[in-house]
């Protein structure tokens, strides 16, 4: 029965991007079906077998090991400000980010990420059927982050067409980058963050295809990247320390902000009607869980935690996960968990818009104007990539 309803939702989900296509006429679904086969053998592989439990227990290891190193540097500026036994979040969870940027930025500077990236989108575009440019702006996106991907690839920005920038944004905002990966790490199970990462990348073009698929001629599809300006080895260090931590600021900001105002609603709704926000946006969301995989007893407890991702961020929603997480089936953890693992969010419009806007601002304005749109097929992403681990769980 489980699986009846996976194939259910597969199909709704590809329907639903159907509906919002710009050119039906257009779309390859050769390179869909190989991508969506393609997402099911991964999710296999990283969730049920040795190799995958190896390969996930390494990168886990990895990040574990990071965070460790991040602790030592935590510890010194902030020890004993917590209570005996305690940690904050914005110490425990977001202080890290600051170390793994500057990897990224070190990884940058010796050439070593853009070489990865660039190699790794020259080879999805082989499976996708989209251009160079777009496989290598979905792979940077995972990497460096959906703001300062645009940065990479701001002398085509200009010469961008509408459709061609939709595809880019949309991979910005269904991915998530590797900075706060460690994060995510401390607030859901490890092998979760990992599956996510690799089936949205697939996801993202699965479903830019459908709704805004093209053809790109060889002679438009010219990769270059824009190098960063030269600074020095400790001028770079020091420009990623800052960028890591203004990340770990901003989001700690939204945090304060999101959950505040989301109690102070939840409390007026329960005043007034008696059931808080999240519980009405639950039922509201309850039929995606439900074709999502998720047991029918759940649907409602899973859709308001899907539908808090949508409307605040997906740190939000995965600490109101980890309050429930006790009360919830493996299954239903494991698809949730996967579905919370991107920046589809309404905060996420803004962001991508003000980014661009900075490089480019006719585009900018061009990104807001299919801002909503955006969110609509990142968030399909997000479902797509839940049912194809329900497959498997």
């Amino acid at each position: 029965m489980q699986y009846l309803i996976s194939i259910i939702g597969l199909i709704v989900v590809l329907g639903l991007a159907l509906l919002a296509s710009n050119n039906r006429k257009n779309i390859k679904y050769k390179p869909i079906a190989v991508m969506v086969v393609i997402q099911l053998i991964l999710s296999y592989v990283l969730l049920n077998t040795k190799f995958g439990l190896v390969l996930i227990k390494g990168i886990a290891g990895v990040f574990e090991k990071l965070l460790e190193y991040a602790g030592e540097g935590i510890g010194f500026v902030f020890g004993g400000i917590a209570n005996e036994g305690t940690m904050p979040f914005f110490i425990n969870v977001l202080l890290p980010i600051v170390f793994i940027s500057v990897l990224i930025g070190i990884f940058q500077y010796f050439k070593i990420l853009p070489f990865i990236m660039k190699g790794i989108g020259l080879l999805l575009s082989k499976i996708n059927g989209m251009g160079k440019l777009e496989s290598y702006n979905a792979v940077a996106s995972a990497m460096v982050g959906q703001s300062e991907v645009f940065i990479t690839v701001k002398k085509q920005l200009g010469q961008l067409p509408p459709h061609r920038l939709y595809t880019l944004c949309a991979s910005a905002m269904s991915t998530v980058s590797m900075s706060i990966v460690g994060a995510y790490m401390t607030m859901i199970e490890p092998k979760y963050v990992v599956t996510a990462i690799v089936i949205n990348l697939f996801g993202g073009f699965i479903i830019t295809s459908i709704i805004n698929p093209y053809t790109v001629d060889d002679r438009e599809d010219i990769l270059e990247i824009q190098e960063e300006e030269k600074q020095s080895f400790f001028e770079m260090l020091g420009e990623y320390i800052l960028d890591g931590f203004k990340v770990a600021i901003i989001v700690g900001a939204m945090l304060i902000g999101f959950v505040s105002l989301m109690a102070a609603i939840n409390n007026v709704f329960d005043l007034a009607f008696g059931i808080t926000f999240q519980e009405i946006l639950g039922y509201l969301f309850a039929p995606f869980a439900f074709i999502m995989g998720v047991p029918l007893a759940e649907v409602v407890q899973a859709g308001g935690i899907m539908a808090t991702k949508l409307v605040t961020n997906e740190f939000v929603a995965m600490m109101d996960l980890a309050k429930v997480a006790p009360e919830m089936s493996p299954r239903t953890l494991g698809i949730i968990s996967v579905f919370l693992v991107s920046f589809a969010n309404f905060s996420s419009i803004g962001i991508i818009a003000g980014a661009v806007k900075g490089l480019n601002e006719k585009q900018g304005n061009a990104v807001a104007r299919f801002g909503l749109k955006l969110l609509y097929g990142a968030t399909l992403v997000s479902v797509l990539s839940a049912i194809i681990v329900s497959f498997v769980l």
